[in-house]
């Protein structure tokens, strides 16, 4: 049963959290501005814990659709479906009870909250086939990890203001900038596979597209910030958010494998830098 569990736990990828990570800076950025303070602890509990369930059964549902593509993979031929470690219906139900207590925990949010969280699972669930037909997934995976925004300002507001639409929207730019970059590793292999992509979609362009992408992220979360009347605080810690992006652009121009996927590891900073900026205007 351990050795089991354990196989679980790399299916759902808790030995690699940055995907959680990514999740969660977002959801964070809107519980903290929607709440203009510290948010209900409650609230806040449900959010954090929902973030990596939902994550984790997104992990377990890309596998399973993705199951005769990993194994042709350099970078996904080790995950435990790929080799055979478990088998596809266990990936199924794994999914099916972390969605399951991942609901029950916003069951104890209001409606407009339970309804968004409908929606937020019917994206995590048919992300993975975007990558089958649609140029640019990374876009569609930019909403499914930004829907924790609409969903908190939900919970805590009980409606969606527009500022919420523009974070989501910048949520969407920077998805697609940091996917991008973990895009550019696997492009030999998507290619040859007839997997859709970002840096397949983009070609020789794709630096300039993922610096476009940034640039865009930092101006629609600018207008954010103005729109909430936010000071120099914030856009100090946007500053900085912009100096790490800089620094991703410089790691991935010569579009090595392991400086791509260094740069997409190193964009938890950008968000966590953003988070802080929010979190000091509210509560300071």
């Amino acid at each position: 049963m351990i050795a089991k569990l354990k196989l679980y736990g790399q299916l759902v990828r808790l030995d690699k959290p940055i995907g959680i990570l990514l999740l969660l800076w977002p959801t964070l950025w809107a519980l903290f501005a929607a709440a203009e303070g510290m948010p209900n602890l409650h609230i806040l509990l449900v959010f954090i814990l929902g973030t990596v369930l939902m994550r984790s059964a997104g992990c377990a549902m890309n596998d399973y659709f993705d199951r005769n593509v990993d194994p042709h993979v350099a970078r996904t031929r080790h995950r435990v479906l790929a080799t055979g470690a478990i088998k596809p219906r266990e990936a199924l139900y794994v999914a099916a009870v972390l969605g399951l207590v991942s609901f029950i925990l916003v069951l104890s949010t209001n409606t407009l909250t339970i309804l968004l969280a409908m929606i937020a699972a019917l994206l995590a669930i048919t992300y993975p086939l975007f990558k089958r037909f649609f140029a640019i997934p990374q876009a569609y995976l930019g909403i499914a990890f930004g829907f924790g925004i609409p969903m908190g300002f939900a919970a805590i507001q009980d409606h969606i203001p527009p500022v919420a639409w523009l974070l989501l929207s910048a949520n969407v730019f920077w998805a697609i900038a940091y996917d991008t970059e973990y895009a550019m590793v696997d492009r030999d292999d998507d290619l040859r596979l007839g997997v859709k992509s970002s840096a397949i979609t983009f070609g020789r362009y794709d630096v300039l597209i993922v610096g476009l992408c940034y640039a865009m992220t930092f101006v629609l979360l600018g207008i954010a910030g103005a729109w909430l009347e936010y000071r120099w605080i914030f856009y100090t810690a946007l500053s900085v958010a912009a100096v790490i992006a800089a620094q991703h652009l410089s790691w991935i121009k010569g579009r090595d494998r392991q400086a791509c996927f260094k740069a997409f590891i190193n964009n938890t900073w950008i968000g966590a830098v953003i988070y802080i900026g929010i979190a000091l205007e509210v509560l300071y």
